[in-house]
């Protein structure tokens, strides 16, 4: 469980350096006092520890019991932060021997940070106050006195050594984290403009499908016209008799494109939820319109009762699936429906010779020339749309032969069945 919110990182961090430092602050005293005989106003310093510990006590009240009403961090709040940490690092030094003090160069992780979260004029600022500081404290102390001053030296290079090692320590930490976070957020970014490249790309080819199906109204009506004339001429004219096998055809085949634009009109218009066993059968046997010759088996298990949120979108998706897949291996097509626990999976199956592996990790992601004369331009719609569902498309390797396309669509509650039913049997259409 994360303690303080995704925006609230630097924050967050430099309130676990704080408690850090304030753990160190206290260890340094008494290992002067009680070790090495050192003597230096103690109230005044503990003081501005504790004035610390309530600092920090009031950032994680705010951060923790505001978590999703904050923004991010500001630079304002973030060098606030910092000035806070410089000034009570300076009077604890002003009380313990000033510059002579071996710990006074713990200047230089707070100046770090600032250069890694703020900007150049902010860091700036606090360098020149840094500096500033360090300057007073040359001149202006509480002088640090010893039970055995002769032991000063061997101390003081000791100080040195201990202080090096938490700065570098500190500033390790800080910025490894940093660097994390940029990483993180730079993935994010590159993500984002990904999917507003694919949205931009969706778009050009939905208002192109959409001026495309307005222009093919007024072709297909004439068609419908022209088949009617020819079965009235069919009525008086024996010799046509032959040909009406072949006007079923088209007129079969001009209601199917007359579907398809009205695909478009409602998918514009909203979308349609259905249950499974009532649409997927349906929607087969619309598209087995498409494909006549094609030898094609549908398991569905029988009590499966789960609803398709949006028909409209995940019959355009299957019937991209099934196209392919009759178009590489008509004597062979399977499509699956089950219900997992994340929600309902479809697999299309067929004999083919298979996909490249090569390719398949291209294609979805942008158009590409395949080997039967493709471009991937059904493949590239199917895994945008299926990302707009929230859903996963996957292409596997078929044993021994073809391709195995899973469509996985997660399960939302209003979408959740009252009573799933995992059966594996199965209902199979006639070939």
């Amino acid at each position: 469980m994360k303690l303080f919110p995704s925006g609230r990182t630097n924050l967050a961090q430099l309130f676990w350096l704080r408690c850090l430092s304030i753990a160190g602050q206290l260890i340094a005293i008494f290992v002067a006092r009680e070790g090495l005989g050192a003597h230096f106003p103690l109230t005044p310093m503990l003081v501005v520890i504790a004035l610390e510990v309530a600092f920090n006590g009031l950032t994680w009240v705010r951060m923790q019991f505001t978590a999703g009403k904050l923004g991010r961090d500001t630079d304002v709040e973030l060098m606030g932060h910092l000035l806070v940490d410089i000034g009570a690092l300076s009077v604890l030094l002003f009380f313990s021997g000033g510059a002579t003090n071996p710990f006074v160069s713990l200047y230089l992780p707070g100046l770090a940070i600032a250069a890694a979260v703020l900007p150049w004029r902010y860091a700036a600022l606090l360098a020149l106050l840094s500096l500033t500081a360090y300057g007073i404290l040359s001149v202006a102390y509480v002088p640090l006195n010893l039970d055995y001053p002769a032991d000063l030296m061997t101390l003081h290079l000791a100080g040195l050594w201990v202080n090096f090692v938490i700065s570098v320590l500190l500033i390790t930490w800080f910025v490894s984290r940093m660097s994390g976070a940029l990483r993180t957020r730079d993935a994010q970014l590159s993500a984002a403009e990904q999917r507003l490249l694919r949205d931009e790309r969706m778009a050009a080819l939905g208002s192109q499908a959409a001026s495309v199906a307005h222009e093919l109204g007024t072709p297909l009506s004439t068609m419908a016209v022209v088949i009617g004339e020819l079965r009235d001429e069919m009525r008086t004219n024996p010799e046509l008799k032959p040909f009406d096998a072949d006007l079923e055809t088209l007129e079969q085949q001009i209601a199917l494109c007359k579907g398809a634009i009205g695909h478009v009109q409602a998918r514009a218009a909203a979308s349609v939820r259905q249950s499974v066993q009532v649409w997927l059968p349906a929607f087969v046997e619309q598209w087995r319109l498409r494909h006549p010759n094609v030898e094609f088996t549908l398991k569905l298990p029988r009590t499966l009762s789960a609803p398709v949120d949006d028909t409209v979108q995940v019959g355009q998706i299957l019937t991209i699936l099934l196209d392919n897949a009759a178009t590489v291996c008509p004597s062979h097509v399977v499509l699956g429906c089950e219900l997992s626990s994340s929600g309902l999976v479809f697999h299309v199956i067929d004999r083919g010779p298979g996909i490249h592996p090569l390719l398949r990790t291209q294609l979805g992601t942008a158009p590409v020339v395949s080997s039967h004369g493709g471009h991937g331009m059904g493949l590239y719609l199917a895994f945008a749309s299926v990302a707009r569902l929230g859903g996963t498309l996957a292409l596997h390797e078929n044993r021994p032969l073809g391709t195995r396309a899973e469509l996985r669509l997660p399960m939302t509650p209003r979408s959740r069945p009252d009573s799933p039913d995992l059966s594996t049997d199965n209902e199979t259409l006639p070939e």
